[in-house]
């Protein structure tokens, strides 16, 4: 059950991370979440969309590198401690957490979600469904 990311990774100049935003928009690629994390030289573009294969396939017909990676995304309750208690149970099951990063979206704008790079992605949903907590699904993304 998880979800696809797209990772782009784009020269640290000016105007690139406009011309990839661009590339999306004119595709009608619908950005859920994004995390731009960034060096001396060049930058990371982390992407959940709507429609994975579109995206993709823009970016590569307009000489972007980009990959997709397996994430878990999370339904975080909106309340105190709620990330809190994510992250007990991903720790309580000895998954390690690579990075994260968060979005707000849906029907409700109440709720906020999370999306996990972890060692194992089987291992982070079972104990997270374990607990009841709501693993997000691509059908879902695509619809938020």
């Amino acid at each position: 059950m998880a979800i696809k990311q797209i990772s782009v990774f784009l020269e640290n100049r000016p105007g690139t991370l406009l011309k990839m935003t661009g590339v999306l928009a004119q595709n009608n690629i619908d950005m859920r979440a994004l995390s731009l994390a960034e060096t001396k030289d060049f930058g990371i573009v982390r992407l959940i969309v709507d429609d994975v294969f579109s995206a993709t396939t823009a970016l590569k017909d307009a000489d972007f590198i980009s990959s997709i990676t397996d994430v878990v995304a999370v339904l975080i309750p909106d309340e105190p401690g709620g990330l809190d208690k994510v992250l007990r149970v991903l720790n309580d099951a000895s998954v390690n957490i690579e990075y994260m990063y968060a979005f707000l979206g849906g029907r409700d704008v109440d709720d906020a979600y999370m999306i996990f790079r972890v060692g194992d992605c089987k291992a982070a949903e079972t104990a997270l469904k374990d607990k009841e907590i709501k693993v997000v699904t691509q059908e879902e993304i695509a619809e938020l």
